[in-house]
């Protein structure tokens, strides 16, 4: 009886609902979920590796037994059969076909190092504004275990790496910017993280928006950690490109001391040459993809023609490293193959001030996302259930708290 229950459910519920696979994509393997609604004759694809979440497909065909879907500015397109609750199918873009079978059900992700409410501090909803960009940037103060008002203790800004991301820098569904401001919080540390312009909660044009006015976002956050009057030193926490942006605002001297967490320290195109070959190699390449700087511009510029685009392919961070004279930690994987310590270290050692509290180091194995990874490619990112190296946030507490009031 409980084998006909549910065969008649799975009838019944025809082709609607979540759908999910693996497709081996040459070296790669890759999750693809399928959400399926015939009466809507809708369809939406996520590709798990890729951070595509949401992607609408055109219904060519989709009805309880067959389904026919495409995304035309891919080349991409899908064909499957149900049979019962699974789907045998294959996927094409553009030369390349690959079966691609899909059963019921959505991709779950554990996550042990996320906070789990109720938590032992205080966290607040807050916002600012930075008039000259027409943004208001909302986020959450998160203040330290046991806080009391008008105890002055330290407080970081975090912002967040390249791409319109929200106030948990959540990526790969990995959400390190609540894990960070949630371990700084039970070491005695406050954060402020916030959604960047025109995402989540905050207002403002993201896509007209280059690397500066973001800069200027978070000077703005700064500004208003200091007119609290709550804090004894004001820093800020930039990860990737929000970690270049942190040495932008040092050289301003606005910050009282920054965290770069694998924050470029050199010139962004010579940095995307050995970025583009490195993750080229790791994902099933036996050769360089690209040979100069040029054809890197080139084809970046192609990509993407973007004002962002055009900013960043022409950021030379070495003149904001020079002038920065507040202590910083910089901290790099060594696997990682977005911002490649072989080249950005160097770069720091010889550009940054000298200063008895700088601190620059590379953790062995770690990636881009500070994670255990030992080939470094970030479409294992979310597979990994680590979301931050446990001796990356020792050290980020450990040396802050070791700045002094």
């Amino acid at each position: 009886m409980l084998a006909l229950a549910t065969s008649l459910q799975a009838v019944a519920q025809g082709v609607d609902g979540t759908w999910k696979g693996t497709l081996q994509a040459g070296a790669q393997k890759l999750t693809m979920v399928l959400h399926l609604d015939k009466d809507a004759q809708a369809a939406k694809m996520d590709v798990v590796e890729q951070r595509v979440n949401g992607s609408p497909m055109t219904v060519n065909v989709l009805t309880d037994d067959s389904l026919n879907l495409s995304i035309g500015q891919m080349g991409l397109n899908y064909t499957g059969r149900r049979n019962g609750d699974k789907i045998e199918g294959t996927f094409h873009q553009m030369t390349f076909v690959a079966p691609l079978n899909l059963e019921r059900g959505d991709v779950s992700f554990n996550r042990p190092q996320e906070p789990v409410p109720p938590y032992p501090y205080e966290t607040r909803e807050v916002t600012f504004t930075n008039p000259s960009g027409q943004a208001t940037l909302a986020g959450t103060m998160t203040y330290p275990v046991g806080y009391k008002k008008g105890k002055r203790v330290p407080v970081v800004l975090m912002v967040t790496g390249s791409g319109p991301e929200n106030r948990n820098e959540e990526v790969f569904h990995h959400r390190p910017f609540l894990v960070l401001a949630d371990y700084l919080a039970r070491h005695g540390i406050a954060s402020l993280r916030y959604d960047d312009r025109g995402t989540g909660q905050s207002t403002g044009n993201f896509k007209t928006s280059t690397t500066q006015d973001f800069a200027k976002d978070a000077a703005c956050g700064l500004d208003f950690l200091k007119a609290t009057k709550e804090f004894s030193r004001v820093g800020i926490l930039g990860h990737s490109e929000g970690g270049g942006i942190a040495y932008m605002l040092g050289s301003e001297g606005k910050p009282d001391f920054i965290v770069s967490l694998a924050g470029p320290a050199c010139k962004i195109d010579t940095l995307m040459l050995l970025q583009m070959n490195g993750l080229g190699r790791a994902q099933g390449l036996t050769v360089d993809r690209f040979k100069t700087v040029a054809e890197v511009r080139q084809q970046l510029a192609k990509a993407d023609s973007s004002v962002w685009m055009k900013y960043f392919l022409d950021w030379d961070l070495r003149p904001y490293v020079r002038a920065t004279r507040c202590p910083v930690l910089a901290l790099g994987g060594e696997n990682d193959l977005n911002v490649p310590v072989s080249l950005n270290v160097p770069e720091l050692e010889s550009n940054l001030p000298k200063n008895k509290k700088n601190m620059v180091k590379t953790y062995s194995g770690l990636s881009h996302m500070f994670q255990h990874n030992p080939s470094g490619d970030p479409t294992k990112t979310a597979m990994i259930e680590e979301t931050i190296s446990p001796e990356v946030l020792v050290d980020i507490a450990t040396w802050i708290n070791g700045l002094g009031q």
